[in-house]
C-alpha cells in the first residue's frame, strides 16, 4: 500500500467517478483504476459499488476511507509546513450543509472567503442535517453546518446565527382572520392539512420541539405530506394544499410579497441555533481555519 494508491481511492470516493479522479490527479483512467484494484488485492476487501450510474463506497470502503483521509490530510499538512515543491497546489474544502445555511447563509461566506482566498477551492454539499452529522463523523467533509444538535461522539458544535421557525399559510380570508385576531394560541393548526420537511431534516426536528413546549405533537396533526423540497413546499401552501413550517429565512420573500402569510411559534425565545460542526477527532487543515474565522467575522453575535 503506498500514498498514490490512497490519494486515488480517495479522489474516487469523493467525486464518485474513476474519470473525475483522473482529471484531479492528472492521471489515466485505466492508471486510476490499477490503483484500486492493487488496493483492494492487498486489502482483500470490495472497497466500491459500481452501477451504470455512479460509484459509491462499500461497508469497507467507507472505514477505510476515516483512515485515507486522515493520511492525505496529513500528507498535506507535511507539504505545507516544509514547503514541498507541490505547496502551491490548490486546497480543497469539502463543506456539508443542510439547506437553510446551504441557500440562505453560505453564499455570503463562500463570496468573502474566495476574495480573501483566491487559491483555495470549496466543495459544497446540500443534504439534511443528520447526514450533513454522518459525513462529519465519517470525515468525508471536514466542515458542516446544520441548524439541529445530534449528539455524536467526537462532533464539536459552534452557533453562529439565530434562526427563527415560524408556521406559513396561504394568503386567504380564512387565515387573514386568523391572523386579525393574533394572540398566543395556535392550537388551530390541528385541524388543519400539513405539509412537513423530510425526515432527517433540522427544521422538522426542531420544529417538533418548539410546537412540544405549547402543548402540540408532531402526532397531533394531521401531516399529509413530507416534502424535501422547501420551494415545493412553499407553492404548495400557496396553492391550498396544507399549511407548514419553515425557516423565517426560507420564506421571507414570499411573506413580503404578500403570497404567504406567517405566524409566529409562540415562546419560541430567540429561535434555534444553526451550528457550524466539525469532527475534533481530525486535525483541521489550515484552510478549514481560515474557511472557519470567515464565518465567525461575518456572523458574530448574529
Amino acid at each position: 500500500m503506498n500514498l498514490k494508491q490512497l490519494e486515488a481511492f480517495v479522489q474516487v470516493a469523493e467525486g464518485r467517478s474513476f474519470s473525475k479522479a483522473a482529471k484531479e490527479l492528472y492521471l489515466t483512467q485505466p492508471t486510476v483504476s490499477a490503483h484500486i484494484s492493487s488496493l483492494e488485492k492487498e486489502l482483500n476487501v470490495r472497497l466500491f459499488v459500481r452501477n451504470t450510474k455512479e460509484v459509491s463506497l462499500s461497508d469497507d470502503g467507507r472505514e477505510l476511507y476515516k483512515y485515507a483521509r486522515q493520511m492525505i490530510d496529513l500528507e498535506s499538512q507535511i507539504e505545507e509546513k516544509f514547503g514541498s515543491s507541490r505547496k502551491e497546489k490548490r486546497q480543497c474544502i469539502t463543506i456539508a450543509a443542510s439547506t437553510i445555511p446551504s441557500q440562505y447563509l453560505l453564499p455570503k461566506v463562500l463570496i468573502k472567503f474566495s476574495e480573501k482566498y483566491p487559491e483555495e477551492q470549496l466543495k459544497l454539499i446540500e443534504t439534511d442535517s443528520s447526514k450533513v452529522i454522518a459525513q462529519i463523523v465519517d470525515h468525508l467533509a471536514e466542515v458542516g453546518f446544520t441548524g439541529t444538535v445530534l449528539e455524536k461522539k467526537h462532533c464539536k458544535y459552534i452557533p453562529f446565527y439565530k434562526d427563527e421557525l415560524v408556521i406559513i399559510a396561504p394568503n386567504t380570508e380564512k387565515y387573514r382572520q386568523i391572523k386579525e385576531e393574533g394572540g398566543d394560541d395556535i392550537s388551530w393548526i390541528r385541524k388543519e392539512h400539513v405539509i412537513m420537511r423530510e425526515e432527517g431534516s433540522g427544521t422538522r426536528k426542531e420544529a417538533g420541539k418548539q410546537l412540544r413546549r405549547i402543548g402540540v405533537e408532531l402526532s397531533d396533526l394531521d401531516i399529509i405530506a413530507s416534502i424535501e423540497n422547501q420551494e415545493t413546499i412553499k407553492k404548495s401552501v400557496r396553492q391550498g394544499m396544507g399549511i407548514s413550517i419553515l425557516s423565517r429565512l426560507a420564506t421571507a420573500d414570499e411573506a413580503a410579497d404578500g403570497h404567504l402569510l406567517v405566524f409566529p411559534i409562540p415562546y419560541a425565545d430567540e429561535g434555534r441555533n444553526i451550528n457550524l460542526v466539525y469532527n475534533k477527532n481530525y486535525q483541521l487543515s489550515r484552510s478549514a481555519e481560515r474557511f472557519i474565522r470567515v464565518v465567525k467575522s461575518i456572523y458574530q453575535g448574529k
